[in-house]
């Protein structure tokens, strides 16, 4: 009997093995062969040292302090001049007789670039005027400066994201300077609050656009970026947003009956509360690794790396627990695991010796797109376990649905294949988006809407996009200018190119 236990077991063990072995060798994805940036006529290089103009451009736009404070507030006067100086800048784009040109909800900006083949549904590309405050005392120059330094450009909206608004402008100026004759309708949208929802900005182009009967290919936004040392001796990774995640703003609330701090009540409103946010930080979130896009992103690294993480990746059916522990462990990686949920707020009492009368805090969740933000309230409801404690939701948006990325994806494989004809030692995978854009405003138009920003971070840079500091490369600059104008010439294909290789990345 023993010894049928034994071969039984070693059966299952040799079998699962070569199950695993195998798909460790075999697993692959779509790569198409591209051709590098300036080995064809057509894909000339745009260099910024013999066009420095373009660069001075860049650092102009970031001198206008377009920030966003909060919904509907934002700084009218400097959107006006960043749009006047746009108009002035790009005499072609304005002028060409295959541009629309359109002002939308006062601020936001919208081009219609007109095609010749009206068999071909259009795409969109998009970025926004806007940028986030900052606080100057912490930064090493004025961040509204554009101080060049070393080689980078210092700036708030560097990265986020007049790098876009003004790639894409650079780069269409060029191909419509170069005799560029489109296809393939597109449209170019700008707009003015993304930073503070969009629902003045963008929320009106889609509107304006839907009116008109239209529907996208693909729209491509603001997203993840390239990230440098993702994983030890791997290049650069450069992750295409498919998905991203919802959010939900929920105020906790416990009300009682204020008194003297001489004579405290066993429980004070502020005890309860704690307890409940230290039951909400005890008990994250369920775990979600592995059912959403996040799993492609490892799946898809997995053939460039050592043999170990190799076999831990490539097998996730089986190893997905262990995967999912160790991401757990550091906040970064977390949040490709489950919802995660922060306490931004606390607010209770009004004098050093009065017991207060209520307490309330404040949880801002990122909601996996596993999840529903029903399902997270309700998991917040079942951990707090105290009728005492109301939760309310503030405001909410579900998280995206999920883009197709599979080798039949015409706006997936146009952007990965741009990626890699301008980053030529970078890996491309679909990836999750951690953060909002306006992406979500234009969700009725297209299921295929993709999240990049080409930007190179580190895991300890990539704060500044936010934070302190804000800076890009003038090399990096000038490689996102000519990933954009790859981006308009590949989209103006009426196919995806059937020379493609199943193996590396």
């Amino acid at each position: 009997m023993l010894k049928q236990i034994v071969i039984s077991v070693c059966s299952t063990v040799i079998a699962v093995s070569i199950v695993v072995l195998i798909r460790t060798f075999t697993f692959t994805v779509r790569t198409d062969i591209v051709i590098p940036c300036q080995k064809t006529a057509e894909h000339s290089k745009i260099d910024v040292g013999t066009n420095p103009q373009i660069v001075e451009n860049f650092r102009q736009a970031l001198r206008f302090k377009t920030i966003a404070w909060s919904p509907g507030v934002y700084e009218t006067e400097e959107l006006t001049k960043l749009r006047l100086f746009i108009e002035q800048t790009y005499p072609t784009v304005q002028k060409s007789p295959f541009v629309k040109y359109e002002v939308v909800a006062n601020y936001s900006l919208l081009y219609t670039i007109e095609g010749s083949d009206k068999t071909l549904t259009p795409y969109l590309l998009g970025a926004h005027l806007d940028v986030v405050p900052v606080t100057e005392e912490n930064w090493k120059f004025d961040p509204f400066a554009a101080e060049l330094h070393e080689g980078y450009i210092y700036g708030r909206g560097s990265i986020d994201v007049k790098l876009g608004v003004m790639g894409i402008l650079e780069a269409l100026e060029h191909a419509l300077k170069s005799g560029f004759k489109p296809k393939r309708s597109f449209f170019v949208a700008f707009g003015h609050d993304e930073e503070v929802s969009g629902y003045d900005g963008a929320f009106h182009i889609a509107r304006t656009l839907e009116r008109r009967g239209v529907k996208l290919e693909f729209l491509f936004d603001e997203g993840l970026m390239i990230i440098k040392d993702f994983f030890k001796g791997l290049p650069p990774v450069a992750m295409i947003g498919v998905v991203e995640k919802g959010q939900a703003t929920v105020k906790l609330s416990v009300n009682g009956t204020a008194g003297h701090s001489s004579a405290p009540p066993t429980e004070s409103v502020i005890g309860i509360l704690s307890a409940a946010i230290c039951n909400i930080e005890s008990n994250p979130q369920p775990d979600m690794f592995g059912t959403g896009a996040e799993r492609a992103s490892f799946e898809h690294l997995a053939p460039k790396l050592p043999f170990i993480p190799r076999v831990l990746l490539s097998n996730l059916w089986l190893f997905r627990p262990l995967v999912s522990w160790f991401l757990s462990r550091k906040p970064a990686t977390n949040t490709f695991v489950r919802t995660a949920s922060a306490v931004t707020r606390f607010n209770s009492g009004i004098k050093d010796n009065v017991i207060p009368a209520s307490a309330e805090a404040v949880l801002n969740h990122r909601i996996h797109p596993s999840q529903t933000v029903q399902q997270v309230i309700e998991y917040d409801r079942k951990i707090i376990n105290d009728d005492r404690v109301k939760i309310t939701l503030k405001s909410s948006l579900d998280p995206s649905a999920t883009s197709p990325y599979d080798d039949n994806s015409f706006g997936y494989h146009t952007l990965k294949n741009s990626i890699r004809e301008i980053y030529t030692d970078v890996l491309v995978v679909p990836g999750l988006m951690i953060a909002n854009t306006d992406t979500h405003h234009y969700k009725h138009m297209t299921k295929s809407i993709y999240r990049f920003n080409p930007a190179f971070v580190t895991p300890e840079t990539a704060s500044m996009v936010h934070g302190d500091n804000e800076r890009i490369s003038v090399a990096n600059f000038e490689k996102a200018v000519n990933f954009y104008y790859h981006v308009i010439l590949n989209s103006d294909h009426d196919k995806l190119s059937s020379t493609k290789v199943n193996a590396e990345l």
